[in-house]
């Protein structure tokens, strides 16, 4: 399993370390796991609820993670085949990752990449 400090991907998405929650994120308020990039097709990247936060906005695009009582937290690509390796953010109690979902340009405008 590899461990991200400051800045890694897994498919589709990129999580970047950030020193803080930016105004207008609000926290949210989940039974079961974080769920920080959704798919149509069932292979959601997901995080243990247990001391994290999860912090979103008007952007569906992007999140933040916050680690508030842990010193990592996993992000596992729930899919049952051809998965993307477990990752670990780390970085210690405190540290907020910013989370994107990965865009790209067409003809027709902006639009969200699928792995």
């Amino acid at each position: 399993m590899m461990t991200i400090e400051k800045m890694g991907a897994q498919g589709d998405v990129l999580f970047r370390r950030v020193a803080t929650v930016p105004p207008g994120f609000k926290a949210q308020e989940t039974k079961g796991p974080h769920v920080v990039a959704h798919s149509e097709t069932g292979h959601h990247h997901s995080v243990d609820a247990t001391g994290v936060k999860l912090f979103t906005g008007d952007d569906p695009m992007v999140c933040y993670l916050q680690l508030v009582s842990v010193e990592s937290c996993d992000v596992v690509h729930q899919r049952p085949w051809d998965t993307h390796e477990t990752m670990r953010l780390g970085g210690g109690a405190g540290s907020v990752f910013q989370v994107l979902r990965q865009r790209e340009y067409t003809p027709e405008g902006w639009r969200r990449v699928e792995d």
